[in-house]
């Protein structure tokens, strides 16, 4: 079994990179945060994603977050430091880590053993196929914060819960507790906290084992299938409210409810 660690921030801090048996696992480490992911550690998970094709034994990529978190997503404390256009340039990198994983061409599998929050979420829809256990949750709620929900991003949610759902998450904020994940299709599977990481192994095993040519081939099939024309991404909604995202972050951080201001028409 190889074994590499890539340390971030601190000892708490870090992704660690596994290949054993045609198994690429990556586990985002970072307890301290719930697994938020740092715009740092956005670029290396987009670097070791595409480091599980470098070896060819490499059959499936199965990616997890330490302990009772999969990932809080991006780390909100960060943007409070950053401008507008910083803030939306460290969204279009993270929308090219989530793509990346997205449009490997290897099975992914991803691994939820508790909150996939925001851009953790969209992380998790981006997987091809998601394993959960009873303390998975998932939502993106964003509306408190000013994120205004990329077409790309909007496009995950839809695809698997509809028009609808999409919309309820991020005006209500609501959040998806392991059975009603299972149910609206978010989870592929949903297994006791006990089994899980045997049974990820197994799926991993069992996939690997599968024609590459076929899943590769059924893969891009899908893709193709649920894309929508070059018009949906032509002036795409940008990631962050010019007039509301400041305030959203600001109030994250100074744990109080935030105060919008309607826009004047």
């Amino acid at each position: 079994m190889q074994i590499q660690t890539v340390r971030l921030h601190d000892e708490d801090a870090k992704i660690i990179y596994q290949e054993t048996a045609g198994l690429a696992i990556i586990t985002i480490h970072r307890p301290q945060a719930k697994n938020a992911l740092t715009a740092k550690m956005w670029r290396e998970l987009e670097s070791l994603a595409s480091q599980s094709l470098q070896n060819p034994k490499n059959k499936v990529l199965i990616l997890r977050g330490a302990g009772e978190n999969f990932s809080a997503g991006s780390d909100i404390k960060e943007f409070h430091a950053m401008s507008l256009e910083q803030a939306e340039q460290a969204f279009i990198e993270m929308e090219r880590t989530i793509s990346t994983v997205e449009n490997l061409p290897l099975p992914v599998i991803g691994v939820i053993n508790g909150p996939a929050m925001g851009a953790g979420l969209e992380l998790a829809l981006a997987c091809d196929i998601r394993i959960g256990s009873d303390k998975a949750k998932m939502g993106i709620p964003v509306g408190k914060l000013g994120i205004t929900l990329n077409n790309r991003f909007a496009k995950r949610l839809v695809d698997l819960v509809g028009p609808s759902a999409t919309k309820d998450f991020v005006f209500t904020g609501r959040m998806y507790k392991a059975e009603e994940a299972f149910h609206a299709g978010m989870l592929n599977y949903l297994v006791a906290e006990k089994d899980l990481t045997k049974f990820m192994i197994r799926m991993g095993k069992l996939v690997a084992g599968m024609s590459p040519d076929s899943l590769l081939a059924v893969k891009k099939s899908v893709q193709q299938c649920t894309e929508s024309t070059p018009a949906l991404w032509q002036g795409a909604t940008p990631f962050v409210s010019q007039n509301d995202f400041a305030e959203g972050v600001r109030a994250f951080v100074e744990k109080r409810q935030p105060q919008f201001k309607r826009p004047q028409s």
